[in-house]
């Protein structure tokens, strides 16, 4: 007789980790630190702050360059390269459809570390500079407790050469 689907591992609350709806992180591959994210189990995908978005080509790959903008009151910009995943069609929250290139990137959340696709998209007049899609939360096994913020540690301090 088959167990209950409700006692496996994915579903037990103990082995997953609570986040709230706001929380420190960093990505270290592209070498951002100190950026606060906002938890969205309604998107799908996950969003990076990002302008002056170019592709280019290494060793026959597709990459982009691009300036990661961080912190909202201080305004902080970091220079970026990374492999494209691919260009994807998104449709934002006002109905609004982009086509916004995909990244994927190790993402540090409290002692977690993993990787997440990005869409990357100007969220100038967005509060959060990076937007946590539910994507990402099933891949790192989170369960959201949004009565609650910060409620991980801020990720290891990394060195990050390319921010102004």
């Amino acid at each position: 007789m088959r167990g209950n689907l409700l006692d496996t591992p994915l579903n037990n609350p103990d082995l997953q980790t609570i986040i709230g709806l706001r929380e420190w992180i960093a990505l270290p591959e592209l070498g951002v630190v100190g950026l606060r994210a906002k938890i969205d189990t309604g998107a799908s995908t996950s969003a990076l702050h990002a302008t002056d978005i170019s592709e280019f080509k290494r060793n026959g790959e597709r990459w982009v360059r691009f300036t990661a903008h961080l912190g909202t009151l201080v305004q902080r910009r970091h220079r970026c390269e990374a492999p494209v995943v691919a260009r994807k069609l998104i449709k934002s929250s006002n109905g609004q459809a982009q086509t916004r290139y995909v990244v994927r990137t190790l993402l540090a959340l409290g002692d977690h570390l993993w990787p997440v696709e990005f869409t990357l998209t100007c969220r100038k007049t967005m509060r959060y500079r990076l937007l946590l899609g539910s994507k990402a939360l099933m891949d790192g096994k989170w369960l959201v407790d949004p009565a609650r913020t910060y409620v991980q540690e801020k990720p290891q301090t990394l060195t990050s050469p390319g921010a102004q």
